[in-house]
């Protein structure tokens, strides 16, 4: 089965030992959370020195597809391999744009509503989807600069929030994975009752398969000269 945009889109890799340096953002790994409405978050701080102040921090809840995890996870890796092998810091000095996060977002159809509180919103066609981009960072200080969230408004089934100084290149990661169209696999259990109506099923091309020649038959043997006796 294959979900709306911003439902259903984990592994965590850490290097360490010898001949690896530490990675600078740590994954936690998920726990109870008294903010979380669902009991539970996974939550990725990034320092710039051990045990030092967090220079950025991104939460999900437990409920977050683990597709959304995969994708934002692999970016995270990527960006400190690159920084790894090059002079750049992109975990910490990343210059992308902001419209690198919402661009996709619009191109697959998502309404844009832009506030005079120094917010906007971007929300797919089902209004199943939302990211909300605080692009006024001085009206909202200590508040995440993106939150994404997936499910009816009032009843959200998941959030994401990224604070102040997250690098755009994850949230890009982040938002181009809610518009995937790669179908997913689910079991009816997994999926909350009152967003099944929303539910499609993928298009399977049927398997091809190769045809089998029949097996050569042996030229018949050629009458000869015989022998008798």
């Amino acid at each position: 089965m294959a979900l709306s945009a911003g439902l259903v889109r984990a592994s965590v890799r850490r290097r360490g030992g010898p001949g690896h340096q530490p990675l600078p953002a740590t994954v936690h790994r998920p726990g109870p959370d008294a903010d979380s409405p669902h009991k539970g978050k996974w939550t990725v701080t990034a320092n710039r020195a051990p045990f030092g102040p967090p220079a950025w921090q991104i939460s999900f809840d437990l409920t977050t597809p683990v597709e959304l995890l995969h994708d934002f996870h692999t970016e995270l890796l990527d960006l400190y391999l690159e920084d790894r092998h090059s002079d750049q810091d992109w975990l910490f000095t990343d210059d992308t744009p902001p419209q690198e996060a919402y661009t996709l977002l619009l191109a697959c159809g998502w309404s844009h509503q832009v506030k005079t509180d120094g917010t906007q919103f971007f929300r797919d066609p089902e209004s199943l989807g939302v990211v909300q981009h605080r692009y006024a960072t001085h009206l909202h200080p200590g508040s995440p600069t993106w939150s994404a969230w997936g499910g009816y408004p009032s009843e959200p089934y998941w959030r994401a929030r990224f604070s102040q100084g997250t690098p755009t290149t994850l949230v890009a990661a982040f938002t181009a994975s809610m518009v995937s169209t790669e179908p997913v696999t689910r079991a009816a259990k997994d999926i909350p009752f009152h967003i099944r109506r929303h539910l499609y099923v993928a298009a399977t091309a049927p398997v091809r398969q190769t045809p089998v020649s029949p097996p050569a038959i042996p030229p018949a043997a050629l009458a000869g000269p015989s022998r008798t006796r």
